[in-house]
């Protein structure tokens, strides 16, 4: 069976149900959203169980905070200048190296890898997330549940986990069964080519009113539309779950005609983050191949000199990688990119104090770049500053306590400085945070026998241990 993100088809399908009559070409009245069966709050709670599965059991998820982080910026900047800028929105990232972006209920909104390096400018990379963000914001899915049934949503949504769970089974034909499932129901999916026009204009106005460039949502939908041609009848997923027509291509190159020029850079993050994604790709010595032949051909791009880094950390080559990242630092503008890679560089070569200076230094200059505090965490416990590492997790648990990398971090900490009941009561939260509330107890319960802990922890563990019984007999009694 190919290994496929089988989930994320699902997850798509989700968005997609049964198609609807085409009505117009002049955007038709949609429907009347306040009369769904499907509310905010249900289609947050779907979108929050889908989203668990594919964070906690699909291989393809990136978990990497670097890039979730860069894509969580542009899109909130987006949302922000969307017509419902009160809205919550999670993106992440797929590493599948096709061409698809996807919205799940609830405003979670997912990007393949494939998508990220095949947008030749910022603005084409931000039309798609303004496409997706119009999809959630126009309440298309919980519209089209509300002419059919939210049952409908129910039952596409527990195939989803039935197929999750195939494929962590060693059971390859079970796999296939879920699989051949998955392909009959994405099948019969579609969003009907109003939805997909009213996205494309309200897309549009997002990209206006956050400051990018319009130009980029035609100039990119025009080469998925070449790219057909060279698929034959394999089309981009994008262009299958998105079907693009040339009438909406028109309609867009009309209504960025009218739309006052805007000359828009790409910021330094797109570079490095596409730079990343290149390097940590296929087998590390051609990554390193790779990257040398590109900056052979542009010298003076620093994000592929970034990118050329860290293909020779991923190789084994250390020294070397310190070397280039040392060139790079000295003549490019500061970045949290070129700091992390410096510290982990530092890392790999057994120098935590080098690396725990760079990123405190770092810290500073980007506060507002968490996977600085993920690494600067993990350094500090690699070298011997656990504690320092425990206090600035908590400091940050303060404002981010549904943050399970901080708690996995706490864990650690603690479990260098040898506080098991702190460890455990730490590592219980992560197993909540992943939709694991009998793991979560059973931390509990290791914590409460751990016999190091002072009062007041051991009844906040108590407290604690209650509170979550509660919850898990509680389900069990929904079920």
């Amino acid at each position: 069976m190919t290994r496929r993100p089988l989930a994320l088809l699902l997850s798509l399908a989700l968005a997609l149900p049964a198609p609807l009559p085409v009505l117009a070409y002049d955007l038709p009245d949609l429907g009347d959203v306040a009369a769904s069966e499907l509310s905010p709050a249900a289609e947050r709670r779907i979108g929050e169980q889908i989203i668990s599965q594919i964070r906690w059991r699909d291989a393809a998820y990136l978990d990497d905070p670097e890039v979730e982080e860069y894509v969580n910026r542009l899109g909130h900047r987006l949302a922000a200048a969307s017509n419902n800028p009160t809205q919550d929105f999670d993106f992440f990232v797929v590493r599948d190296p096709t061409l698809n972006a996807f919205a799940l209920p609830g405003g979670y909104i997912g990007v393949h890898t494939g998508l990220l390096l095949a947008a030749q400018t910022e603005s084409e990379f931000a039309s798609v997330l303004g496409h997706e963000i119009a999809h959630v914001t126009q309440r298309h899915i919980a519209q089209i549940v509300g002419k059919q049934s939210q049952s409908a949503m129910l039952m596409v949504a527990s195939l989803l986990v039935a197929v999750l769970a195939a494929r962590s089974n060693s059971d390859v034909s079970q796999a296939a069964i879920a699989a051949g499932q998955a392909g009959a129901i994405q099948s019969q999916l579609g969003y009907t080519r109003a939805f997909e026009r009213e996205a494309d204009r309200v897309g549009l106005d997002t990209l206006h009113g956050a400051g990018l460039d319009v130009r980029g949502m035609p100039s990119f939908f025009e080469r998925l539309q070449r790219a057909t041609r060279m698929y034959e009848n394999n089309a981009p997923a994008y262009l299958r779950t998105h079907p693009l027509t040339t009438e909406r291509i028109a309609d867009m190159e009309n209504r960025v005609a009218a739309m006052p020029y805007r000359q828009v850079l790409d910021s330094a993050d797109f570079g490095y983050v596409r730079a990343k994604l290149r390097a940590n790709a296929g087998q590390p010595a051609d990554a390193v191949r790779d990257m040398e032949d590109l900056l052979a051909r542009s010298p003076q791009d620093e994000a592929v000199a970034y990118g050329l880094a860290r293909a020779l950390l991923r190789a084994g080559r250390a020294d070397e990688a310190a070397r280039q990242i040392e060139a790079l630092r000295a003549r490019a503008a500061p970045s949290p990119w070129l700091a992390s890679l410096a510290a982990e560089i530092s890392l790999a070569r057994r120098q935590a104090p080098a690396a725990i200076r760079t990123l405190e230094a770092a810290q500073q200059q980007f506060p507002a770049h968490r996977s600085l505090v993920y690494l600067l965490a993990e350094a500090r416990i690699q070298g011997g500053q656990a504690e320092q590492a425990a206090t600035g997790v908590r400091r940050m648990i303060d404002t981010r306590s549904a943050d399970p990398r901080l708690w996995q971090l706490l864990s650690r900490a603690n479990a260098e400085l040898g506080r098991r009941t702190a460890q455990h009561r730490a590592q219980a939260e992560v197993y909540v945070l992943r939709g694991s509330l009998p793991a979560a107890i059973e931390q509990l319960e290791i914590a409460r026998r751990a016999g190091d802990g002072d009062f007041y922890e051991l009844s906040a563990v108590d407290a604690r241990l209650r509170e979550l019984q509660q919850r898990l007999l509680e389900e069990r009694r929904e079920r």
